[in-house]
């Protein structure tokens, strides 16, 4: 974020408490000014300046200069673009239809894109019990410890929640039903009120379903995905093998879904099933596949069935279950799950620089 914060000059009242709204939920800090004259100081260096009406009416002393909105209160009339044209207005957004925008523009000096964005990964299990939830809190905790630090997304409302997974149902913060969001999301306003998991030295931030309610909206989702990958972040969601809107989105957004999948011949069927849809949105798929055959079956023997590529071989992790069961998840650094972990997000980097190439 740059140092400098967005000016704001507002005499109504009403636009002001709008405006400065906004910008909270956006985790945007202003700057406020009375008038033209008091504002002349932070004009040419503010990153942003939001104008009223009132404001922009006023008898002009400033040089003109980029970034300049003049918020307003309704559809605008004449009066309102002729002052706009005049001062050099680059945009009029009409308060309550266009507060999103508001809101992305907030948010755009707050989270200044990172280079190279963040990876997006998708996990989702070939039959039930395959082990995709616990797949998608290793690779979290491992992206977390790497730079640009990661999110863990639950879009399963019928998978027992993630924060159960990681020991933190009783941890304070926001889970799906309370987090309705749409447009332009604050990736740092977002991470600070979730809850989070400490490992290693660093948090993750985990946004849960709720024990009650429905799980995420396709625009919410969407936006804390956008967020996430706009700042840095490894956004690695767990999605539901049926996938509805919202997790539809993510699949054809990831830079590589992994569907999880037991070294089994009716998981490998239960697995087609799945694969079916998610082939229709994307075709960053791969395959981990976990367990151990009974009748001899590779991992390689069990991809292959499937179609698409082998990313990680995973046996099983002695104490894992009974970990999870006294609420005490963790990775072994040199254990199977952290392995696979690795291996996959190995192979979305590769994914991701692909598609940038």
């Amino acid at each position: 974020m740059t140092e400098e914060r967005p000016l704001v000059v507002a005499t109504d009242e009403t636009v002001l408490d709008e405006i400065l709204r906004v910008a909270a939920v956006a985790g945007c800090e202003l700057e406020r000014a009375p008038d033209l004259a008091v504002a002349r100081g932070s004009w040419a260096r503010a990153p942003l300046v939001v104008l009223d009406e009132d404001a922009a009416a006023r008898p002009w002393v400033l040089p003109r200069r980029p970034g300049v909105l003049l918020v307003c209160k309704g559809s605008p009339d004449d009066r309102i673009w002729e002052h706009a044209y005049r001062r050099g207005v680059e945009r009029v957004i009409c308060l309550p239809d266009e507060e999103t925008d508001l809101a992305g523009a907030f948010a755009d000096i707050v989270d200044t894109p990172a280079d190279p964005p963040g990876l997006v990964l998708g996990v989702v299990g070939g039959r039930g019990g395959a082990g995709a939830s616990v797949l998608a809190a290793a690779l979290a905790l491992t992206a977390g410890r790497e730079p640009g630090g990661a999110l863990l997304v639950d879009c399963d409302p019928l998978g027992g929640g993630l924060d159960v997974l990681l020991g933190m149902e009783k941890t304070p913060g926001p889970r799906w039903p309370e987090v309705r969001l749409t447009g332009r999301v604050s990736a740092p306003a977002l991470a600070a009120a979730l809850p989070h998991r400490r490992h290693g030295g660093t948090t993750l931030p985990v946004l849960a379903c709720g024990r009650d309610g429905e799980g995420p909206g396709a625009e919410a989702l969407a936006a804390v995905v956008a967020a996430g990958r706009r700042s840095g972040r490894t956004v690695v969601c767990d999605l539901p093998r049926t996938l509805g809107d919202a997790a539809g989105e993510v699949a054809c957004t990831a830079d590589l879904v992994v569907v999880v999948v037991p070294i089994e011949f009716r998981a490998c069927m239960a697995a087609k099933q799945v694969l079916r849809p998610l082939s229709q949105l994307t075709g960053r798929l791969g395959i981990v596949a976990c367990g151990r055959s009974r009748a001899g079956v590779s991992a390689a023997q069990t991809a292959g069935l499937l179609g698409p590529p082998l990313l990680a071989a995973m046996p099983p992790e002695r104490g894992l279950v009974a970990a999870i069961e006294r609420g005490e998840f963790g990775l072994r650094s040199a254990g199977p799950l952290a392995c696979a972990a690795a291996d996959v997000l190995a192979a979305a980097r590769r994914e991701a620089r692909v598609a940038a190439s």
